[in-house]
């Protein structure tokens, strides 16, 4: 399995988001320059960038920082946030970034998205559903930046992108993230066991190596990782396993 630490940006700064509230924002005093660093000598070979205000607003907030994170060698860059058409993934493919990630648009306009993916390729392009559960455990998806709850299940979207090659998909469970309570191991079992062909990266929950190893048995291909390396609380010994250049 492959560890992607993460580093969310709003108004330039790194910050955790708690469920995927606004108003619950933890600002770290890291540079982002300094964090991609830091994972690129702990073996890390992709970093994940979110621009949150882009999510929230559906225009890039920090566009600029990720065009200089994207510059540098170091780490391949995998960005969402906020793209919801064309001209937005080709400025962040002119600028460096190695895959884009679409999060509402893939829910709203599935149809074109579709056609990204064609237009694209599979591996450069990512859908990224972010779900809560309902009450009788279906994950139903939420868009703009979580604040917009959907009746539409993971399974269904899933479905909607059959045919057209998706490869790449990234499965964040909402209330998991940023909680460190440990990540949705059934939720991401279920989707292994309806779609074993997609390369699914989770979200949401990872507090320590143990949660990473248990991911892992499962057999995820990716993992995504903010608060608990942002915080160095996994132990540089248990996470070489997961990063290829350790």
């Amino acid at each position: 399995m492959l560890l992607i630490p993460s580093i969310d940006l709003r108004a330039g700064a790194c910050v955790r988001l708690l469920h995927g509230d606004f108003a619950a924002e933890t600002r770290y005093p890291l540079d982002a320059h300094e964090l991609l660093g830091r994972y690129g000598a702990l073996g890390a070979s992709w970093l994940h960038v979110v621009d949150l205000d882009g999510a929230r607003d559906g225009t890039l907030g920090n566009a600029s920082l990720i065009h200089a994170l994207a510059a540098q060698p170091a780490l391949c860059l995998q960005v969402g946030g906020g793209v919801r058409d064309a001209a937005v993934i080709d400025d962040l493919f002119a600028h460096g970034v190695a895959r884009v990630v679409i999060g509402s648009a893939a829910v709203e306009r599935a149809h074109e998205v579709a056609r990204w993916l064609q237009s694209y390729g599979p591996e450069r392009i990512c859908i990224a559903f972010d779900v809560r559960l309902d009450g009788l455990g279906v994950p139903r998806l939420h868009t703009r930046g979580w604040q917009q709850q959907t009746a539409l299940s993971l399974w269904d979207a899933m479905a909607e992108f059959s045919g057209h090659g998706l490869r790449h998909v990234l499965c964040t469970d909402i209330d998991r993230d940023g909680a460190l309570e440990g990540p949705n191991l059934a939720l991401y079992r279920e989707a292994l066991r309806r779609f074993a062909h997609i390369q699914w990266q989770a979200s949401g929950g990872i507090a320590n190596g143990g949660d990473l190893r248990a991911l892992a048995a499962l057999g995820v291909p990716a993992a995504i990782s903010g608060k608990a390396l942002l915080e160095q609380r996994i132990a540089v010994e248990e996470l070489r396993s997961f990063l290829p250049n350790a």
